[in-house]
């Protein structure tokens, strides 16, 4: 497992490389969403929902974005990883991150997505709740997960030196 050890900040100039990343790993993950259903979302992450959160990502060793989360008000609103990149510990570095220096210990997670739900089950999330329908009103049920309050403080350090994307 090669780990990212410097979390980047992505620029605007940045968002046709994450929203790339995005899909390839919807694409991978999410069976269960029709394709006219990721265009339109992917179109979304590139007009409104990129901008609407703090954006980390980790980068290869030639300085490619391989994946990035978003943080909005404590929440974890977007992690995707390049499906490439898979399996290297990028996720939860980008997710520890975001709960060591970005305050984070909620999000959201596909129902559907059941390797999501192992990953942030065995990361310390807990589940607190559902809704049947996503944040479009789409019927892919949505479970709201918390970070148990003893886990936050037991995570292992990450790096935090940060540099521009």
């Amino acid at each position: 497992m090669r780990q990212h050890s410097v979390i980047h900040t992505p620029k605007t100039s940045d968002y046709v490389e994450l929203a790339r990343i995005w899909e390839a790993s919807v694409r991978a993950t999410h069976d269960f969403l029709p394709d006219s259903y990721i265009v339109l979302l992917k179109d979304l992450v590139l007009s409104r929902y990129l901008d609407s959160v703090m954006l980390i990502c980790t980068k290869d060793l030639r300085q490619r974005i391989t994946g990035f989360a978003g943080v909005a008000a404590g929440k974890v609103e977007m992690l995707f990883i390049d499906p490439q990149h898979r399996g290297q510990g990028l996720g939860r570095q980008l997710l520890r991150y975001a709960i060591e220096h970005m305050n984070a210990d909620e999000l959201d997670v596909n129902e559907q997505n059941p390797q999501a739900i192992g990953f942030y089950l065995k990361l310390g999330f807990e589940v607190i709740g559902r809704t049947a329908h996503d944040g479009l009103g789409q019927p892919y049920p949505l479970l709201h997960l918390r970070l148990r309050s003893s886990v936050g403080a037991g995570l292992p350090a990450i790096a935090s030196t940060r540099s521009a994307c």
